[in-house]
């Protein structure tokens, strides 16, 4: 199955590349590798306000990661020209995970983004490198941001 198969499997349709809230660019692609930036977790077209140990637990953050990855497919779809058959490799996530000092599960938050990544591409192709940060805030209250980088053909 081709990636878009696998989302229209799973039911989901990717959004629009969104406007940045600031002075960047959604990815930037310099040889083979497309950086994509970072991408807040939205609920309703809005942040999804929160903090990780303090108004939301585990599985929400998990949610709200697997929320950023679709996102982060959309802007990925853009930059390949609408074919995520031409991703070669999902080669890094970075996650910032807006949690209390004590809250220790940022990589099981992370997990909604990463185990979707893997879902729609294939294990292959979608298992990457990846770091997940606890950060006392983030832009608009978000309870994630998640960035990614990929290879493509």
């Amino acid at each position: 199955m081709t990636p878009q198969q696998r989302l229209q499997a799973l039911g989901i349709s990717l959004p629009p590349v969104g406007v940045p809230a600031a002075a960047y660019v959604p990815f930037v692609q310099t040889g083979s590798l497309v950086f994509v930036s970072g991408h807040i977790a939205k609920q309703d077209g809005k942040a999804w306000v929160g903090q990780l140990g303090l108004t939301m637990n585990t599985a929400e953050g998990q949610a709200a990661a697997r929320a950023v990855a679709i996102d982060l497919m959309g802007t990925l779809n853009a930059a390949v020209g609408g074919d995520l058959g031409r991703v070669k490799r999902i080669v890094k996530v970075l996650s910032l995970v807006n949690s209390t000092p004590t809250f220790t599960e940022h990589h099981l938050v992370t997990n909604g983004c990463s185990e979707l990544l893997r879902e729609v591409f294939g294990a292959e192709i979608g298992a990457h490198a990846r770091s997940a940060f606890g950060v006392a805030q983030l832009p608009m209250g978000a309870c994630v941001e998640i960035e990614l980088i990929a290879e493509v053909a």
